[in-house]
Order: C-alpha cells, then structure tokens, then sequence
C-alpha cells in the first residue's frame, strides 16, 4: 500500500473515429490527480462528446476519485454524449460494487468492445440512419484527415477518420464501413497488416498516393470524390 502512495496519474489519449479513448495508469485520487483527469476530459468534451477510460491500469481510487468519474459521466451526458468504462481493474470493479456507483456506468471488457457499444447506439438513432453511406478514413497526416473529413462530409458521407491501422481494427467491425480510404506508408507491423487486409476484403478500398497532400486542392477533391463514387457504385 505504501507504494501505491508514490505512483502519480498518467494520461494517455487517442481518437478511435470521434470517440476519445483515455487510458490511465496510477491513482486517481483528491488533489492533482482527480483534477488533471477531469480537465483532460472537459477539454476532449469541446470537440468529441464521447468518452472512453480505460482502467487496467489504475491501482488506486478514493472518494473524491469516484466522484470525479461521476462528474465526468454527468458532463458528457450534458454535452449530448456518454462515457464508458473498459478492462477495469478488478480492485477498482470491486470497489465500484461496493459502493453501488457499479449500475452508474457502463463498463465494458475492452476497448473494443466500449467503442462498438457506441457504434451500435449511434446507428440506432434516425439522424445516423438519414447519412450516406459510412466511409472510413486513414491516414497519419491529421491535416489530410481534416481535409478529408470536411469534403467527404460536404458530399453527404459519414466520415470516420484514424490515423493509424490499429485502431482501425476496432473501428471496421463496429462501424462497418461502406468504403475506406487508406493513405500512403501507413507504420504498422506485418500481422497488423495482414489483420487489415482480412478486416476489410468485402469493403472497397481507395488508396491515396504518395502525391494527394501536395495536389492542388481542387483536383484532389475531385478525382477522388470520383474514385468513392465509382469504387461504391461497384460495390452494390
């Protein structure tokens, strides 16, 4: 226990489509710790609305530590969206138990699983069903995601973007996507690799080249909304 006292709370963030995954390790307790999570968490709130703490590594929580994931839920169910838990500790689950604040939250075994969850409530709502079809896109430029993200969206598709093959892997399955786009020398490892190529065998792929950031932005836009018109006519 005494050592528990000497680990201080690390945040690490990343976007998994528009939802933003938290993973933390060491305490989340009164003071400095409780206050960093809840303002790295209003800060994510002013551009994604929902939230996911992963939990694995937290080995200890107090009261005041509860009480912020709390706030944190109410916050995110104000700003229109939610927050999950995933691989909580088991500790931290048995405390959560105890002290009744387990039926608060939905806590779910993996990340994977938290961001299929709010997949599957997004797709049930009328507005999700109205857009066009689902295209994913990934690349590790976020200014060519931006881009992307903006015509595609102006063209009436739903846009998901990523910047990295992993993460994609969760996304493919939970969203479905009706096309993805892959930009150039995306980093990742051969089975990484392998897994996408069977993640996405039935879903047509355009693949951006080495030239698309430096393109006239005009041109760009056009050749490739041709190219996701084409590739998803041929898909049906």
């Amino acid at each position: 226990m005494v050592m528990t006292n000497t680990v201080r709370l690390t945040l690490d963030v990343r976007s998994v489509g528009d939802i933003a995954l938290v993973r933390c390790s060491g305490r989340v307790v009164a003071g400095p710790e409780a206050e960093l999570l809840g303002e790295r968490v209003s800060s994510l709130l002013r551009e994604q609305r929902d939230i996911v703490l992963h939990l694995e590594e937290v080995v200890f929580i107090d009261s005041s530590g509860l009480g912020m994931l709390v706030r944190l839920l109410t916050s995110t169910r104000r700003s229109g969206g939610d927050l999950k838990l995933c691989n909580v500790a088991a500790e931290i689950h048995k405390i959560l138990k105890l002290t009744n604040l387990i039926s608060l939250f939905d806590v779910q075994e993996s990340e994977a699983d938290a961001v299929s969850a709010f997949y599957k409530r997004k797709t049930t709502t009328p507005a999700m069903q109205s857009k066009g079809p689902v295209v994913l896109c990934v690349d590790e430029s976020a200014d060519v995601l931006a881009y992307l993200r903006e015509l595609l969206r102006g063209a009436g598709y739903q846009v998901l973007t990523n910047n990295n093959l992993p993460d994609s892997l969760i996304l493919i399955p939970a969203t479905h996507p009706g096309l993805i786009i892959v930009g150039p020398s995306l980093k990742s490892s051969p089975a990484t690799r392998q897994a996408f190529a069977w993640k996405c065998a039935a879903t047509p792929i355009v693949e951006l080249g080495d030239e698309f950031s430096t393109l006239h932005a005009g041109t760009a836009a056009s050749e490739l909304l041709d190219k996701v018109r084409l590739r998803l006519e041929q898909n049906q």
